[in-house]
Order: structure tokens, then sequence, then C-alpha cells
């Protein structure tokens, strides 16, 4: 069982990097995303106001930098060549002035430097200054979206670590449904599935297993009742009631791989107008599956149910696109948007979610995580669909 991306595979996606690199005339590159750091190295890290990066010098060596406290941690997890640290932040000495003699004492000086960010920025307090502001280069370009584009198609490593994601996080809605009742709090509820499912995530799995991210887990996410109609509604602790409509939302982060599994639930029973919305969305959803066709672009889908929402008459109770890529991130593009026209290809991993929406009675949005094929699709979750089977 594949529980992790081997050495060889970051090796492979540090080369393709170089010439993407090379490609754009840059000699030298730093990155400061958190995704893609991971992406390239395997070090999964907490981002604070401490600064971290990735320095690329014009040998191909891949380096480090990173505050003291996780110095150890990188040199253990990270597949680079170099780790260098700093003491603390703020500090005596700013921490990029460290950085800055990391650059420089590895060539960067006079070279043509390409970056995903001019600077590290973090919400947490951090200030400092940009990597133009530390070195003399001869000329700096942006990089950004290079490494996202490297990671649009997954590997056969990844997609299994995504089909794994798929399996608990299928538990642990599994067992959300099973303790839904009325008179319960969402949290208790939520609390419950999640633990239970994740216990038996990590006994089943062993002492392999890293997240680096969550694990399994089930919610609601505050989308119970007419309170579901807010598509990204937040939990307030519900008491769910008899007859309420419940959006979920459920996975499990494998190695940092994640997946979506999201179902629109009833307690105990249905109106026929909530029947009429719930079939709306599925249907929408089998539009939406019918249109993933490789070589053709994202926005053929959103387009296809968008015309379908056109017919029934309900486009007023829209209120997002259709779904997304997923990996690393829990969003990743490109997405199932009319201004998105780049191409769907094999090996791409895609949320499908056409989502509707009734104020005062609820919202009615399924996703699936799908891999797109070479013919189609194939679905990775595989929670029912039906309404019967979503009668708590």
């Amino acid at each position: 069982m594949l529980l992790e991306i081997p050495k060889s595979e970051f090796k492979e996606r540090q080369q393709k990097f170089i010439e993407k690199v090379e490609g754009r005339s840059c000699d030298v590159a730093v990155i400061f995303a958190v995704a893609d750091i991971f992406y390239l190295t395997g070090f999964h890290f907490h981002p604070t106001e401490r600064p971290i990066g990735l320095a690329v010098d014009s040998n191909h060596q891949f380096h480090l930098f990173v505050p003291q406290l996780e110095h150890e941690h990188a040199e253990e997890y990270s597949v680079v060549d170099h780790v260098h640290s700093y003491p603390e932040y703020p500090g005596i000495k700013h921490s990029m002035e460290y950085f800055k003699e990391v650059l420089i004492d590895n060539g960067f000086e006079g070279k043509t430097v390409g970056y995903d960010s001019i600077g590290y920025g973090s919400s947490m307090g951090y200030e400092g200054p940009s990597i133009d502001q530390l070195i003399t280069a001869k000329s700096f370009q942006s990089l950004r979206g290079v490494i996202e584009e490297l990671r649009f198609v997954k590997s056969r490593n990844e997609i299994e670590l995504i089909k794994e994601s798929c399996r608990w996080g299928n538990l642990a809605h599994r067992l959300l449904q099973k303790y839904t009742k009325a008179g319960v709090s969402e949290i208790e509820i939520t609390t419950k599935a999640s633990n239970e499912a994740t216990l038996a995530m990590i006994e089943t799995l062993g002492p392999e297993y890293k997240p680096h991210g969550g694990t399994a887990h089930a919610i609601f996410r505050g989308q119970i009742g007419p309170e579901s109609a807010f598509p990204h509604a937040v939990t307030q602790n519900i008491i769910l009631s008899k007859g309420d409509t419940l959006v979920t939302g459920a996975g499990a982060s494998v190695f940092g791989y994640n997946s979506e599994l999201e179902r629109v639930m009833f307690v105990e029973e249905f109106s026929p107008e909530q029947e009429k919305h719930f079939d709306y969305m599925y249907r929408a959803q089998e539009v939406a599956f019918k249109a993933i066709q490789p070589g053709k672009p994202f926005s053929f889908v959103e387009e296809q149910v968008q015309e379908f929402f056109k017919q029934e008459g309900i486009t007023k109770l829209t209120r997002h696109h259709t779904g997304h890529n997923i990996g690393i991130l829990g969003h990743e593009a490109p997405f199932f948007d009319l201004g998105d026209h780049r191409e769907m290809k094999p090996g791409m991993v895609v949320t499908v979610e056409p989502g509707v929406y009734v104020p005062g009675l609820g919202g009615f949005r399924h996703s699936d995580t799908v891999l797109i094929t070479e013919n189609g699709i194939e679905m990775l979750t595989y929670y029912p669909r039906d309404l019967n089977s979503l009668i708590c």
C-alpha cells in the first residue's frame, strides 16, 4: 500500500521544474509558496511569522532556508541538497539578512532570478524585505504558476494517495450519516464520526501513515436546515431537527493529498419541494460528468451545466462554478468555470459539485472526486448519490 511519494519522484519533479526555469531564461529561482515547496521537496511545514524559502542555484542544487527550530526537521524529511537556517524572527539580525547571505554565497547575484513571489509573506505579523532588495540581479522574472501547472496532472503515485483519501472519507461520511439524528448538535455528530474514522484509519494504516494535513473528517460546516442555503456557511452548533436539509463534507489527508466527498442528506423525511431541488442538483451533476472529456476546455463543463440550469429556469438559484482540480490543496486550478479555458487532460483529478440554493429551504450539493481518463472519467468517491440512500 502506497502511503507516501517516493524520493525518486521528488527528484523527477525537481528536474521538471529546472527545465521550466531554464525555459523561462532564468538562471536561478526562489520559491516561497508552501504547497509548491512541499511538492518539490516533500517538506511539510506550518508557515508562521518565520520565513521559509527554497532556492535553486545555477548548478541545480536545491537549498531549503528555514528557522533554526525547523533545521533538524528539514534535514530529516526534505529531499534537498542543503538546509540553511537562522536563529529566530525578528531577531537582532533580520531573518532575510541570513537568506541574503545564502543567495550571495551560492551565486545568485548578477543572474536572472525567477521567483514565485518577490518576498515572503505571512498574516502572522511578518515584515521584511523582498528579494530584489536583498541582492543585485541581472533581472527578476516571475515564475508564478509554473509549479502549479506541474501539479495539474497527477502521477500514478499521487492518484493512489487520493484514492486512499477517498476510502477514509467514505468511512467518515458513513459514520456521519449513522450518527445524524434529530435533537443532536452538529458538533457532537461530526466530532464522533471524525474521531472514530480517524482511529480506524491510523490503526489500519499503521505507523507509516503521515497525514501532512487533516486526518479523516466528516462535517456539516453549519450547512443545516435553512443555513445550508449559504454555500460556505460556518459551524454554529445547530441542533438538528426533523426535515432539515443537510449538506455534508468528508475527506482525509494522506501524505498531504486530499479528496472531496459531499452529499445532501435529510433528517428522517423530505418534502416535495426538497425532493424537487435535490433532483435538479442530481441531474446537473450528471450533466457535468458527461461533459468531462479530455481535450475540451474546463469551461465546456460549466457551459453545459449552466445551459441545464437555464433550461430548468433555476439559474437564479445557483451560486458558484461546477468544480475544480484537487490534490495537495483542497482547491486547485484549473476550474470548471466559464472563464477557464485550460484543457482537460488525462490524469487530472477534479471535483464535480454543481449546487442549487433555495433561501429558507436549504442547499443542494453533492461533490465527487473524479479522475479524468483517456475516455472520460473514473469516479474515485463512491458514496451513494440517490435520495433514498441519504435519509438519516
